[in-house]
């Protein structure tokens, strides 16, 4: 079954359809496989697209977020980004030039279920981005080589 099949499936079991601007902005995920901010995932559907909106963009996103179709984060920039549902994952970002590493889910399960046991809070997000330096900049900020 393609990717399309199967984003068309999934929203017609919700009772939604695979519209083009859907199926454009899910195309540019799917293809870039990192995150994109919406006006990156607008610029590059454009081309396919040329009668969307901006606004379209962010409603779609949106829609698609809520259905489990991509996963919105924040990686430090002060807006969402968004990625194609994948892999459960999070992220470390450095505060100074902005690198970034994935690190997988199963890492921080216990570190979950710890907060939902004694906060009582169910989390349902699966995405957290943690900030800090990365080991090129501590060694410029500390001096050291």
């Amino acid at each position: 079954m393609s990717c399309w099949n199967l984003y068309a499936e999934q929203l017609r079991e919700r009772g939604y359809r695979l519209t083009p601007q859907r199926m454009s902005i899910l195309h540019v995920l799917h293809d870039s496989g990192e995150h994109l901010s919406p006006g990156e995932i607008f610029r590059r559907a454009s081309h396919d697209m040329p009668g969307l909106t901006e606004p379209t963009v962010y409603r779609t996103l949106e829609f698609l977020a809520e259905n489990d179709l991509v996963v919105p984060a924040h990686l430090g920039s002060g807006h969402l980004v968004y990625q194609i549902t994948g892999h459960a994952h999070h992220h470390l970002v450095c505060r100074i030039c902005g690198a970034m590493v994935e690190i997988e889910h199963n890492l921080l399960t216990q570190l979950y279920k710890k907060l939902e046991k004694s906060s009582g809070f169910q989390l349902v997000n699966d995405h957290v981005t943690f900030f800090g330096l990365c080991p090129e900049c501590q060694k410029i900020n500390s001096g050291g080589e």
